[in-house]
């Protein structure tokens, strides 16, 4: 094997237009995948027993680069751990702005040569972008009233 990674970034950004699982897939597929994983974090109609509306997400001045940076982060950490001997492609994508119910805010697609890698860093991928980018959920319920949930809330 030669010294470049075979994780690949494919896609690893905040997005101001909409987002979907079907587009993160098509960008990861390949004939070495056995596997593509994907995961889509929609907007939902409550939180904490009362009714939503929508939503807005804002982000840091930072966030662009953070996202793009703990997706790197943890391809560079996968491709030290063992050497892959097929690809792994990642893509991430989290929107930013008004959203309404059931749009997705955000999308994660792994392909893999096995379903197991394929499952375990999308899983990781996930629970990092929300751990530590720092985008901000602005929640509009039904009874007018309005709550802000910090990074990683």
């Amino acid at each position: 094997m030669g010294t470049e990674s075979v994780f690949e970034v494919v896609h690893a950004v905040l997005s101001a237009e909409p987002i979907s699982v079907d587009q993160a897939i098509a960008a990861v597929e390949s004939d070495t995948a056995g596997a593509v994983v994907s995961f889509s974090g929609v907007v939902r109609n409550h939180d904490g027993g009362k009714a939503v509306q929508r939503l807005s997400y804002s982000a840091h001045p930072t966030a662009h680069q953070v996202m793009a940076d703990v997706v790197a982060r943890l391809a560079a950490e996968q491709d030290a751990a063992g050497p892959s001997p097929q690809p792994v492609r990642i893509w991430a994508a989290h929107r930013i702005g008004m959203l309404e119910i059931g749009d997705p805010a955000l999308v994660c697609a792994v392909s893999a040569a096995h379903r197991g890698q394929a499952f375990a860093v999308c899983a990781e991928l996930v629970d990092r972008i929300k751990e530590q980018v720092p985008i901000w959920k602005e929640q509009f319920f039904t009874d007018g009233t309005v709550e802000w949930v910090g990074a990683g809330g």
